[in-house]
């Protein structure tokens, strides 16, 4: 989730190609694993989990980036659907309780298309079926109001990732577009992570300060991911991965999922962004603000200046340097659809994938190179986290540590 959802932007596709065949052979035998889907914030915010006001087994093209029709399109055969909830929530956690529901309402639903997942061993079973495998992403720390009883109920209610932050600081845990706060994971930010390790729960590290990357990779005793991040190399935006971190994956077994929203991936996107916002600014408006004076003044800054369009290019190439740093055991695809009023050309909605798919086999990547970035390294990964979660759960039992003993201040 980057920003409030709009009504899904259109635009052009790709021209058809002899790879795009190839493409749509390989995700019929190794689907798509994404990291990060926001589709369940767009149903709160838009009809309020009202199913048949957005019912996703027919086209919503219209509202949503997403649906069963195109999921299928798109060769998606697992889903890490985000039950995100705003920071700035009174009481955060009762939401994201919300948005699990709201989860298990698609799952019983749609049970011919969408397969409830926990565990890897499920998510190839779903692939056998044909159905989808649905899993779900809490994203933000503040989702467990610092509590680990809280963590582990999420657990035990199906969450299988947790992004460390969002946009904004925690009390444990600093975010990359905030100012530094605790300096990375404080003492209770690291039990935390030794708690999403004895849980099962995989640590995710997108939206987090580069500092608090660090500290998670230096305490993580499993594989971690990135849900939806790209290279800071390639484009110079906070929410991207620095290459020291993402030269760090090997050793600790974990992945980095590209995203695709265009303020992380191409710089001129990047730069814009940062006048678009100054402009709101210097209207005395919040660069977020999305009332009708708000939309009033960003449309005529658009007008002035057009908005830097991406390509399904434009990810490839973050997925170049990625495999050249990282290697390609630690690369996977999280596109944050339905979570970013804005995607590349080719990459509008969650039908999209073979294009990037065949972008890639046009650049050389190897079908069982393509076979890892899709599928297989997404469940290598939360299969590791699973057995290493059983290895701690035989060693010590659950943490009752608070945020009050641990970030005491000193005398």
């Amino acid at each position: 989730m980057t920003t409030p959802t709009t009504t899904p932007t259109t635009g052009t596709r790709p021209a058809a190609r002899p790879s795009d065949a190839e493409a749509r052979a390989l995700l019929r035998e190794f689907p798509v694993v994404d990291g990060h889907n926001d589709l369940p914030w767009a149903l709160r915010e838009q009809v309020r989990y009202d199913l048949a006001a957005r019912d996703i087994a027919t086209d919503q093209s219209a509202h949503l980036h997403t649906d069963l029709p195109r999921l299928r399109e798109g060769g998606v055969g697992a889903q890490y659907w985000s039950v995100y909830v705003r920071a700035d929530l009174p009481d955060p956690v009762p939401a994201t309780l919300e948005q699990i529901d709201c989860v298990r309402q698609l799952l019983a639903r749609y049970p011919e298309d969408l397969a409830p997942a926990l565990t890897a061993a499920d998510m190839e079973s779903a692939r056998r079926e044909g159905r989808i495998a649905s899993l779900m992403g809490a994203e933000g720390g503040h989702s467990i109001g610092c509590s680990l009883a809280t963590l582990r109920g999420l657990y035990d209610l199906g969450v299988r990732y947790m992004t460390l932050t969002h946009n904004d600081n925690i009390p444990w845990a600093d975010s990359a577009t905030d100012d530094p706060g605790v300096g990375g994971l404080s003492a209770f930010g690291h039990e935390v992570v030794r708690e999403m390790n004895r849980t099962g729960m995989l640590v995710d590290l997108s939206h987090v300060a580069a500092t608090t990357m660090r500290d998670a990779l230096d305490t993580s005793e499993a594989p971690v991911i990135f849900s939806h991040s790209s290279a800071r190399a390639v484009c110079d935006h906070p929410r991207n991965i620095p290459d020291d971190v993402l030269e760090r994956l090997p050793a600790n077994g974990g992945m980095a999922m590209v995203t695709f929203v265009p303020k992380f991936v191409l710089q001129a996107a990047v730069d814009w962004t940062a006048a678009a916002d100054d402009n709101m600014r210097a209207h005395g408006l919040h660069p977020l603000d999305g009332t009708a004076d708000g939309m009033k003044v960003q449309r005529a800054f658009e007008a002035a200046h057009p908005r830097p369009v991406a390509t399904v290019a434009t990810v490839a190439d973050h997925l170049d340097h990625m495999r050249e740093v990282t290697g390609i055991d630690h690369l996977g695809i999280g596109g944050d659809y339905d979570g970013t009023p804005f995607l590349p050309d080719g990459l509008t909605d969650v039908s999209g994938y073979p294009h990037l798919i065949a972008e890639l086999l046009d650049r050389g990547w190897s079908r069982p190179d393509l076979a890892k970035l899709t599928w297989q390294n997404a469940v290598r990964v939360l299969g590791a986290a699973e057995d290493v979660a059983r290895d701690l759960r035989a060693r010590r039992g659950p943490s009752n540590a608070t945020i009050e003993t641990l970030d005491a201040p000193t005398a």
